[in-house]
């Protein structure tokens, strides 16, 4: 049963008198300023050494591939396990894992596939990261501060990602890929430093009562009792089937949970859609930085910065509107997402592509706290690792799908069309935003 969505005037001084939260933002921003060099220059050093957007393409559809199968084993045990020990075991991960590439790329054996690699086994770890701390808001902060708890968190995010985007366009040719690789490795230990230092102890995300909580009847009280009983076996054999048959059971408890949720369904779709426009869009913006605006690697930096600007303002003017203004401002933003892709490639001068960006950013984050907030004050605090998940999964095919299409038709047919095809994904969100909208105000 869907709760109603009510939205309190923020209190800015509520959310950042928790110290968790605090450490969390920090732990964000440090992260993405990191993810964002790394994205950024990896994507520039492709498209110089190999002069095709198609290649560009293929390094966003390996970030984004193991999307496709993590997140159905990692959505249950973020809803199972301390989803702050898991953000710190992914970030040490991916940050060994980017650390041996700067060193190759230090000695000077650094290949295109090193790189396909990295961002495969990053790509692996963010396809549970990012569900996990967005799981992990609703744990240190109230409800009635959601939305400025996301607002705070999106800020970071894209400030830290696409201010660092505007950051190597200014270094790059300075300290090359494997100096910027190096920073990026390090945010990682930064950011699991940060995460560590959120709280003490261990803290399960499924609720605390005496009783265990009643289980959905899309499968058999027995399916259960003998999984919790193989679980707590003494024999690892039998312990690990018991637990394969709970993971199977959160799995189709979550499907079910989603099919009776037709709003949770339209935000979440939406919010795919929009997740996945963004990421994509990084195979046609190196080539617009290098073809239409003839702006090198300081051009994709300044248009990144533009971005970072209007995530900013737009954040913050999202964490102050109220129920009446939100969602009318949700479909709004996405129209001009749709709209203005359609405009990009013929604005042949730096300021105007720059503010076409500020403007997309700022609708970016406008719709992305709106969709959050208002997620994370229906679903329940069992169910969002599932949720976040599923829609990481809806995420990942259409980023896969779009990167490749994008990277193709900017190579065969033109730029524009390329653009188009990327404003046509937009309208599709809008399409589910305004049902999104329609099944809210019949159901408050």
């Amino acid at each position: 049963m869907a709760t109603a969505v009510t939205t309190n005037k923020v209190d800015w001084s509520v959310i950042w008198a928790q110290r968790g939260f605090r450490y969390f933002s920090v732990a964000m921003f440090v992260s993405l300023f990191g993810s964002g060099l790394n994205f950024t220059a990896v994507s520039w050093y492709i498209l110089s050494a190999t002069h095709s957007t198609i290649a560009v393409s293929m390094q966003v559809i390996v970030v984004t591939l193991p999307g496709l199968f993590v997140p159905f084993l990692g959505g249950v045990l973020i809803d199972r396990y301390d989803r702050r020990y898991l953000g710190i075991a992914l970030d040490f991960a991916r940050g060994v894992a980017v650390l041996t590439i700067a060193y190759l790329a230090w000695k000077g054996h650094l290949d295109i596939w090193h790189l396909y690699v990295m961002t495969l086994i990053t790509g692996t770890g963010s396809a549970m990261y990012w569900a996990c701390v967005n799981a992990l808001v609703q744990e240190v902060m109230p409800p009635n501060q959601f939305t400025g708890a996301n607002a705070a968190v999106l800020i970071g995010v894209q400030s830290g990602m696409l201010m660092a985007g505007a950051f190597v366009g200014f270094i790059y040719d300075t300290i090359g890929i494997a100096g910027i690789l190096a920073i990026d490795g390090a945010t990682y230990f930064v950011s699991a430093f940060c995460l560590y230092q959120m709280r003490r102890g261990y803290v399960s995300p499924r609720p605390r009562h005496a009783k265990a909580p009643a289980r959905s009847r899309e499968y058999s009280e027995a399916t259960e009792a003998t999984a919790l009983a193989l679980e707590s076996g003494g024999n690892p054999e039998v312990s690990e089937a018991g637990l394969s048959l709970s993971v199977f059971a959160d799995l189709k408890e979550g499907f079910a949970y989603l099919k009776k949720q037709p709003q949770v369904l339209a935000l979440g779709i939406t919010h795919a859609t929009m997740m996945a426009g963004v990421v994509s869009a990084n195979v046609i913006l190196v080539a617009l930085a290098n073809d239409v605006l003839h702006a090198g690697a300081r051009g994709l930096g300044l248009l990144e910065f533009g971005w970072a600007i209007g995530a900013i303002s737009g954040g913050l003017l999202a964490s102050q509107l109220n129920d009446k203004m939100r969602m009318s401002f949700y479909v709004g933003c996405i129209a001009v997402l749709c709209a203005g892709h359609i405009v990009v490639p013929f604005v042949a001068f730096v300021i105007g592509a720059v503010t076409i960006q500020a403007v997309f950013g700022f609708c970016r984050a406008v719709s992305g706290v709106v969709a959050q907030s208002t997620l994370m004050m229906i679903v329940p605090r069992h169910f969002m690792g599932r949720t976040q998940s599923s829609i990481a999964i809806v995420t990942t095919v259409l980023q896969i799908l779009m990167s490749f299409a994008l990277g193709w038709v900017a190579q065969r047919i033109s730029l524009f069309a390329g653009f188009s095809l990327l404003g046509l994904m937009y309208a599709g969100a809008g399409a589910f935003a305004t049902r999104a909208r329609a099944l809210l105000v019949e159901n408050p």
